[in-house]
């Protein structure tokens, strides 16, 4: 999911140097939304290894 996130953040970068701005702020947000999702879950995972009394996978 952090790949999505890393992706259209790129294409949003390159849509905004071609001034394509509508793709832009389209692309900029999916990548935020994709960028909250996965730390989102990544603290939720987080925290069921720790009230398990498992070290989270590194």
């Amino acid at each position: 999911m952090l790949q999505w996130a890393f992706s259209f953040l790129i294409l949003a970068l390159i849509a905004a140097f071609l001034g394509f701005g509508g793709l832009a702020v389209l692309s900029v947000e999916i990548a935020r939304i994709l960028f909250i999702a996965f730390l989102v879950l990544f603290i939720i995972a987080y925290a069921v290894h720790a009230l398990r009394g498992k070290a989270p996978p590194v």
